[in-house]
């Protein structure tokens, strides 16, 4: 059974920082590209950061320079560690594997989702 499992959420004063971390099982991580995305109260999911198999990584452009995902390939794993959050970057955050090895915007490239995990910032 292919399954992700997003952790690490909780909520953090705006400046703090978080690392969540997305472990799959079922499936190899490292032969597909793996997003992050997030969806507020009353908006659209949208994407965050995506890795290839290659190493290639992409942000989107509110949260560059502040947040870093990478991949752990022994431990088939995934994380995006966020750094200066803001209260606006308070939402529901989801891994994804791509149906491909392209990382992509939308969500209909991805086939394969977790859970999601509650990033709260506030104070």
């Amino acid at each position: 059974q292919l399954q992700l499992v997003e952790s690490g959420g909780g909520l953090v004063q705006p400046g703090g920082s978080l690392r969540l971390s997305c472990a799959a099982s079922g499936f190899t991580l490292g032969y597909r590209a793996i997003g992050w995305f997030r969806q507020a109260p009353g908006k659209e999911r949208e994407g965050v950061a995506c890795s290839n198999r290659a190493g290639s990584t992409y942000y989107e452009h509110s949260v560059k320079g502040r947040v870093t995902i990478s991949r752990d390939n022994a431990k088939n794993t995934v994380y995006l560690q966020m750094n200066t959050l803001k209260p606006e970057d308070t939402a529901v955050y989801y891994c994804a594997a791509a149906k491909s090895n392209s990382c992509e915007r939308d969500t209909w490239a991805y086939d394969y989702w977790g859970q999601g995990t509650q990033v709260t910032v506030s104070s």
